[in-house]
């Protein structure tokens, strides 16, 4: 099958590749001269084959949108594009919208497996209509893991079912990320425990927390066992928000999302403004001590500020990853 991508990054290079191996033809643009295998959208749309299908795979918002429409004036009816990027799901139905007023065709799909996924395979999650999803099966097949098709496809629904279903997928994921730094602070923390790094490793077969985060949780742990070159600053890629907010607005409780999308804004702060206002009251009512800025109260060890906290060291968690 013949599909052209667009967006040649970590994740569409990698993509490009693995459907390439499953001997398919892939025809890649990218804005980057280095990397792009034709200068233009135009050039890559005169490369295919009609009826076309094309895979967006670019930054969510302007980017796409603007990727979308420059394909609006270039595909012809019965052509395919895909958003395989991480699209807010109420913009699929505009962009679906969009594409029908020339009779092309739209599918969104949520795309989960990171930079691993060239051998491990992705993780898809795909809306729109049947036939559609018949079409690009192929290519589908390509890029999720060896094995049964159910256990790393889904055609979770109509068009937006995809990048819905990827939304609540990263929201999940916020929440055992937080789980598991909140065990490793605890472990760090208490002097009883003399090897943190070997009790993740012992958990990664055989207990019910073990994961494929797990896994990637040891490798870090490994690199660097205190994680003393890591700067606490933790972007979010937006999907957590949309998550909590569709929990809000279907009234389901979601309080671990809540809890770790906090922490990450948190995350961003030198000082926190919200507990010095707690401070500040618990002196008020209560004649508790205030620690001064520079000088910390005499109280239990524990309340103390923990190791590294505060370092400059490089940041290893640059503004805009997920």
């Amino acid at each position: 099958m013949q599909l052209g991508l667009i967006g040649l990054g970590k994740m569409g290079h990698n993509m490009m590749e693995r459907i390439r191996r499953a001997g398919h033809e892939v025809v890649g643009y990218d804005r980057n001269p280095a990397v792009t295998e034709v200068p233009d959208l135009p050039a890559l749309v005169a490369k295919l084959s009609s009826p076309r299908v094309v895979w967006v795979m670019v930054p969510a918002g302007d980017p796409t949108r603007g990727t979308i429409e420059a394909l609006k004036g270039l595909l012809e009816p019965g052509d395919i594009v895909i958003d395989g990027g991480n699209s807010y799901f109420k913009d699929d139905a505009v962009s679906a919208a969009s594409l029908a007023e020339k009779q092309i065709h739209f599918l969104d799909c949520g795309v989960s497996g990171g930079i691993w996924g060239l051998d491990n395979g992705y993780g898809l999650m795909v809306g729109g209509a049947d036939g559609d999803v018949a079409t690009v099966m192929p290519i589908f097949d390509a890029l999720r893991p060896e094995g049964p098709r159910e256990e790393g496809f889904v055609h979770a629904g109509a068009v937006g079912a995809g990048h819905y279903a990827k939304m609540v997928h990263n929201g999940i994921e916020y929440g055992l990320m937080q789980a598991y730094a909140e065990g490793w602070e605890l472990l760090e923390a208490k002097d009883i425990v003399t090897d943190v790094e070997g009790c993740f490793k012992a958990w990664t077969r055989g207990t019910v927390i073990r994961s494929w985060l797990l896994d990637l949780l040891v490798r870090a742990l490994e690199e660097d066992p205190h994680l003393d070159a890591i700067d606490d600053y933790t972007p979010d890629s937006g999907e957590g928000r949309w998550t909590l907010m569709e929990g809000i607005d279907n009234a389901v409780p979601m309080p671990v999302l809540a809890t770790s999308l906090f922490n990450r804004f948190r995350s961003r702060q030198e000082n926190s403004p919200q507990m010095q206002m707690v401070a500040a009251l618990r002196n008020q009512f209560g004649g508790h001590a205030v620690a001064k800025k520079g000088e910390l109260a005499d109280v239990n060890p524990a309340a103390k500020v923990k190791r590294g906290h505060g370092d400059t060291a490089p940041s290893a968690n640059l503004p805009g990853a997920n």
